[in-house]
């Protein structure tokens, strides 16, 4: 895939601004929430979990992930240097003490790089909706394979509604808040760049839809695929690698 349209959305206001999405859509911030939960609940072994974040982005979900269990190592994800920068900022005690470290490459380069049955859990929030169908595809299969056996794939994310017209209302309501909260702040450059980014979330070849989402979890081979906590056209979505 040629990630440069993808890279170019997150290197510019958005990147240095990614904050607002709070203000903008609250649920984003409660997807990472429940990706942190959903790890916290993982069963604990002996040996520290080892946990792939893919789009690590400024660290919100990464500090969800790290606050929920004190035996793990996560292995954060991100090719976007403006956002990266900011979360080894953020959270600078978690690389100290030896709980965090960072992988520049995009999702799939970095997934192709890791050996089979390797990662107790890959986890991510907000991430895998930006990429191309073909891309997000590839990016599954490689997740299936890095899993250990029983291994967890958790991912707080925009899920499209299957009925199209519900889906559009949700959508609207959504762009509503995206004024209702930046143009009191004079912030019209950054609503400009968030409404850009919304119109690549929804085009045909990128969209996430609820339903093929999780039948492509199915096809790879995926057991245990769950759908809860869903926010307008906001999910979350778990799966487990079977032992076999």
């Amino acid at each position: 895939m040629n990630t440069t349209a993808y890279d170019t959305m997150f290197s510019s206001i958005i990147g240095h601004e990614y904050d607002t999405l709070k203000l903008i859509c609250p649920a984003a911030t409660e997807m990472s929430r429940l990706v942190g939960e959903s790890v916290q609940i993982y069963p604990t072994p002996t040996e520290p979990l080892q946990l792939v974040e893919l789009g690590g982005g400024t660290g919100i979900t990464t500090l969800a992930i790290l606050s929920a269990k004190p035996n793990l190592h996560v292995l954060s994800v991100d090719n976007e240097p403006v956002m990266q920068d900011q979360a080894k900022i953020h959270l600078q005690q978690w690389i100290t003490e030896g709980h965090l470290s960072f992988c520049s490459d995009d999702a799939l380069t970095a997934l192709k790089n890791l050996p089979d049955n390797s990662a107790d859990i890959i986890a991510s929030a907000y991430t895998l909706h930006n990429f191309l169908n073909s891309y997000r595809e590839q990016v599954i299969k490689e997740i299936y394979r890095v899993l250990k056996p029983d291994g967890q794939f958790i991912n707080g994310d925009r899920y499209a509604l299957d009925d199209s017209r519900q889906h559009t209302r949700k959508v609207q309501d959504e762009v509503s808040q995206y004024f209702k909260a930046l143009i009191p702040l004079n912030r019209s450059d950054v609503l400009e760049q968030w409404l850009v980014h919304l119109f690549n979330d929804e085009s045909q070849d990128v969209v996430m839809r609820e339903r093929i989402a999780l039948k492509q979890l199915d096809d790879f081979g995926f057991s245990d695929i769950k759908i809860s906590n869903r926010i307008n056209v906001n999910a979350l979505v778990t799966a487990k690698k079977p032992c076999r």
